[in-house]
């Protein structure tokens, strides 16, 4: 069959003739890799996901985004219809087209190593893109913004006025 000269054009199938190897053609006209044959762009905010999912995984994260972040997060949960938790909250990406860079705001737990954790947080979040997306991350930079401590966030007892 001749090339028709159209690019990603795919070719009809033809009888395999007796003196072709194991039934394989040879010489195939495209004989580039199928991944090289077009374009995959990936948003900011599928980067960002990501990014979230892994940091949340690490032991020691109790939660992401800054003290405003946060608050607007427990507003959104309580609102139905609104979307519940948001998986991107304190993450902050630059996607470009083989590289990356994320900014996250973390909460630790209290008694951790804070040097630890924000370790196996970049670890964790490189490792998770790289393998998802193939781009490159340059740089995980990580602003821990708060230690979480679990009687400050208990409810408290509203005083009854005397």
């Amino acid at each position: 069959m001749a090339d028709t000269g159209l690019p990603n054009r795919p070719e009809t199938p033809r009888a395999v003739s007796s003196g072709e190897r194991g039934g394989k053609r040879t010489g195939v006209p495209h004989g580039s890799d199928p991944g090289s044959r077009g374009r995959t762009t990936i948003a900011d905010g599928v980067v960002a996901k990501i990014a979230g999912m892994a940091a949340r995984d690490v032991p020691g994260v109790h939660s992401m985004g800054g003290g405003f972040a946060r608050g607007m997060g427990a507003m959104r949960e309580r609102m139905p219809g609104a979307g519940g938790k948001s998986v991107t909250s304190g993450v902050k990406v630059e996607v470009g087209e083989v590289q990356t860079a994320v900014d996250l705001e973390i909460v630790v737990e209290y008694g951790v190593s804070i040097i630890d954790v924000a370790g196996d947080v970049r670890e964790n979040v490189i490792a998770a893109i790289e393998r998802m997306t193939g781009l490159e991350v340059v740089e995980v930079n990580i602003a821990v913004d708060d230690v979480y401590l679990p009687d400050e966030y208990e409810e408290q007892p509203e005083r009854q006025l005397e």
